[in-house]
């Protein structure tokens, strides 16, 4: 295949380091609630589902609304920036989940409430990426590692801060404030943006391309509600796993034909993915949910059925992983451009192996210092894995190919990488069928640890692939973690929304 040379197109100057700020500060303000909002959500389904009176599976829609919404947009979201300028389709996405999160917090019953949940998802699923696009457009190439840092540092914060805003407001305040949570930030984040966030190119001529639209856009539906019917309608064995899947990925290789053939790609350009950069940066994520991804779902779920603890000590159990990653960004400051980064994401796979070892050899108490120390090893080589995997896949694209990479990227980090988180729940799911005591639910968790254990070795194989990667595109800033895929909500929805019932403790 022959690969069209990148598009090009006048690069603004980069901004100043204060101006990139002001530019990360507003854009954090609009990306951080849809993030939360995932995590938060999820953790009250079995709240939500006592309120309104309703069966599991139908309260479970509150969550797979939201996502197939979400990863429907994801696809028009780089055509829009190019032809309406990032910073109004930002505006209106943030608007979007505003209003739906209104909606949301109003809503009369589980239909309403579900109906609200699609708006919001239509909101959020343009933000990140959007988001990504603004924002290492005004980093520019030498400060990529930065921007990237930045969004990583939101996406920390889901599993650490939503089990506990989550937890204290269904305790207190009443359901309806899971959602009314998001309006003050939403609305400083409107005022904020006209000021300082950049208008953004716009291309009047990019017109859409409305056969993509039609291939891609149920393609990626599919594949999503698939991936969230897998876990608890007997795996992926199930026709109502396996068949959505199927037809997705039918329409997605319909799609990516199309695409090779277009002289101007419209929606993805999926000739981003034969560049050695981009394309192994987004293997490493789809495989990164077999193993990296996959322990933000069996942590929370470890201390909730096995450890007996509440939602809320979770959300604090749960603090060492971050403080683990921010460590990493701390000591990268004095390693960036000093070590080959293929290096760094090797060793950041080693010691998140490291890490998953006190969980595979856990009992059902005891051994917390230990469990603690574990998860600190995890954020940090979570760190050392997600983030520069995220500027490498970014640092190879020109200023005009950012939108349409954001988009690419942001496919995989929501409907790749949780297939893995998926196929691991699966496995838990089939150690925990015929589980009744405690003693068995522990053997269950713990075979499945070293399930992960045993699958972690694949990302750190594909990083030896990756090109180094020079001073200038190796993550240099200090307060981040983690990119967007590592986000709990955002990426186990589906496995988290049907987790296995607890057993007897």
């Amino acid at each position: 295949m022959t690969l069209s040379p990148p598009l090009t197109s006048p690069v603004p100057p980069p901004v100043s380091q204060r101006r990139l700020n002001l530019i990360s500060l507003v854009l954090v303000l609009g990306l951080i609630t849809t993030i939360l909002d995932t995590t938060i959500v999820n953790i009250a389904l079995d709240h939500l589902h006592t309120a309104f009176n309703a069966s599991v599976a139908d309260t479970q829609w509150v969550v797979t609304a939201y996502l197939l919404a979400y990863v429907a947009v994801i696809p028009i979201s780089g055509w829009a920036s190019e032809r309406f300028g990032a910073r109004r389709v930002w505006m209106f996405a943030v608007t979007a989940f505003l209003v739906g999160s209104l909606l949301c917090g109003l809503a009369w019953n589980l239909p309403a409430l579900i109906g609200f949940r699609v708006l919001q998802g239509i909101g959020g699923g343009m933000v990140l990426p959007v988001t990504i696009t603004i924002l290492t457009r005004a980093a520019g190439k030498a400060r990529i590692g930065r921007a990237i840092a930045t969004i990583g540092l939101i996406g920390q914060l889901g599993p650490i801060l939503g089990p506990i805003i989550g937890g204290s407001i269904i305790d207190s305040i009443g359901w309806h404030w899971l959602f009314y949570v998001n309006l003050p930030v939403c609305l400083a984040a409107l005022v904020l943006a006209p000021f300082f966030l950049p208008t953004g190119e716009t291309d009047r001529t990019r017109s859409l391309d409305a056969l993509g639209v039609v291939l891609l856009t149920p393609g990626i539906v599919a594949v999503a509600y698939g991936i969230s019917q897998a876990v608890g309608v007997g795996g992926f064995a199930a026709v109502g796993a396996w068949l959505p899947l199927i037809i997705g990925a039918a329409f997605i290789a319909a799609f990516a034909l199309h695409s090779l053939r277009a002289k101007r790609p419209a929606l993805l350009d999926v000739r981003l993915f034969a560049r050695r950069s981009f394309g192994l940066s987004s293997v490493i994520t789809f495989a990164g949910g077999f193993s990296l991804y996959a322990l933000m779902f069996l942590l929370p779920m470890f201390y909730q059925q096995i450890r007996g603890e509440s939602v809320f000590t979770t959300g604090l159990l749960l603090i060492p992983q971050g403080l683990g990653t921010m460590c990493f960004i701390l000591l990268n400051r004095r390693l960036a451009g000093r070590i080959d980064t293929r290096f760094v994401i090797a060793g950041g796979v080693i010691v998140t192996m490291i890490g998953i070892l006190p969980f595979a050899l856990a009992a059902s108490t005891g051994g917390d210092v230990l469990l603690l120390a574990g998860q600190f090893l995890q954020g940090f080589g979570m760190g050392a894995v997600s983030l520069p995997v995220m500027t490498l896949a970014f640092a190879g694209l020109s200023h005009a190919e950012t939108p349409r990479g954001s988009a690419a990227f942001s496919v995989v980090q929501r409907v790749g990488a949780p297939f893995g988180v998926t196929v691991i729940a699966v496995i838990l799911q089939s150690y925990l069928t015929g589980a009744t005591t405690a003693p068995e639910a522990l053997g269950a968790f713990t075979a499945t640890f070293w399930w992960v254990f045993a699958l972690s070795p694949i990302p750190l194989l594909l990083a030896l692939l990756l090109p180094a990667a020079s001073k200038a595109t190796t993550p240099v800033t200090a307060s981040a973690a983690p990119a967007e895929p590592i986000t709990p909500g955002a990426q186990i929805a589906p496995a988290e929304a049907r987790s296995p019932a607890p057993v007897a403790q």
